[in-house]
């Protein structure tokens, strides 16, 4: 195999690399046997979770800024989030607001976490007279349907008493009434492209809640409660808007932000890898390419799920290049990524070890993986 040019198309190792630093230890990796003679381009990539923000940054020409909001918890923490130089467009995380990283694992509770801090960011971008916001939803601690965020923004969501409602998720089982006329009008001026890496549904078995509500802290007991209460949420906005958003994919994305999002803003949800994909100009890159490398922290089934190396594959494939998944490990049925794009699977790990060392020497640990499949591929040079 002759290769004069390859892009490096990682998303982050969760706890150990952004993708940043994958991709560049990938190419030092081949870079180690094929010297400079090779062409290569590194692409960070993301899929609307954690790095969306880092992968967007060099594409659109954008700084980061940082402020003050509030956490799910509604302490107050700094946050940043990235506006392109001439200010049309920002990139905002709401997991550098309402993350699960922000608290403890004994501090996970969604019938109280709130997304109130995603408007806070959101303020600030329009406070700057952005027209476009890239959203990334993905690593939220909240089940609050976005109303935290809402609140923010100018909604009322109101009891049977006409009084403010509280923050939280389980909340949201008294609400009767929602009054949007005084929602920040400057929305009206900004499109969103939401990145979203789930395509699941607000309500039921495979909801918002009865999937992603126990990493958030969301017990047994609690379950029926915050899925019952985001359906009360969702009757109350087909009473006031004739609008069921409830089915659409996506609409559980966040714990029910999709919903939200889909209710009170000109906004689409789309595959964040797609939104990544698309702002890089990814396809222009690689046309010219004869491989592609991708990879993350954990390759399994669900990666074939609208997952960053997936996304990346699919657009290799579009040009018939080959592609090379480097992942820290691999679980279950991780097989099935062969049948979406991707044509060989390789785990940088060298033997069984504790977590925090293979997390701490994960850098090297891919150098290491990536420069032993060039060897491989020079062997058919």
């Amino acid at each position: 195999m002759n290769i004069n040019k390859m892009v490096i198309a990682p998303d982050s190792f969760k706890e150990s690399m952004s993708a940043k630093q994958a991709g560049l230890a990938i190419e030092q990796g081949f870079k180690n046997i094929f010297g400079d003679a090779l062409k290569t381009e590194v692409i960070p990539m993301a899929d609307g979770g954690g790095g969306t923000t880092e992968a967007l940054i060099e594409a659109l020409d954008a700084t980061i800024h940082s402020i003050k909001v509030h956490d799910p918890l509604f302490r107050e923490v700094t946050a940043s989030y990235a506006r392109s130089r001439d200010n049309h467009v920002a990139i905002i995380e709401m997991a550098a607001a309402s993350g699960l990283d922000l608290i403890r694992t004994d501090e996970r509770n969604p019938l109280i976490t709130t997304t109130f801090g995603v408007s806070e960011l959101i303020k600030d971008a329009l406070n700057h007279n952005v027209t476009k916001i890239i959203l990334g939803i993905g690593g939220s601690a909240t089940n609050d349907g976005g109303s935290g965020m809402l609140t923010a923004l100018g909604v009322k969501f109101l009891n049977s008493d006409n009084e403010e409602i509280e923050l939280g998720g389980g909340a949201l089982a008294h609400l009767t009434h929602i009054d949007a006329s005084k929602l920040d009008y400057r929305l009206n001026d900004v499109t969103f492209e939401v990145a979203c890496d789930v395509t699941n549904p607000l309500l039921g078995s495979n909801g918002a809640t009865y999937i992603y509500g126990p990493q958030k802290g969301a017990t047994e007991k609690m379950i029926p409660k915050l899925d019952s209460a985001l359906a009360n949420y969702h009757d109350m906005i087909e009473k006031a808007y004739h609008i069921s958003v409830k089915d659409i994919p996506g609409a559980g994305a966040a714990g029910g932000l999709g919903a939200g999002i889909l209710t009170f803003f000109n906004a689409s949800l789309s595959n964040g890898i797609d939104i990544v994909l698309k702002e890089t100009q990814f396809l222009q890159s690689i046309k010219d390419a004869d491989l592609v490398i991708t990879g993350e922290g954990k390759i399994d089934v669900q990666t074939i799920y609208g997952k960053t190396p997936i996304g990346v594959a699919k657009a290799a494939k579009q040009f018939d290049l080959p592609v090379i998944d480097i992942c820290g490990s691999l679980g279950k049925n991780y097989q099935a990524v062969y049948q979406h794009g991707i044509d060989t699977v390789f785990s940088i790990i060298e033997t069984p070890s504790e977590l925090p060392y293979l997390l701490e020497n994960g850098e090297r640990f891919l150098t290491q993986t990536a420069e032993n499949i060039a060897r491989l591929i020079k062997l058919n040079d």
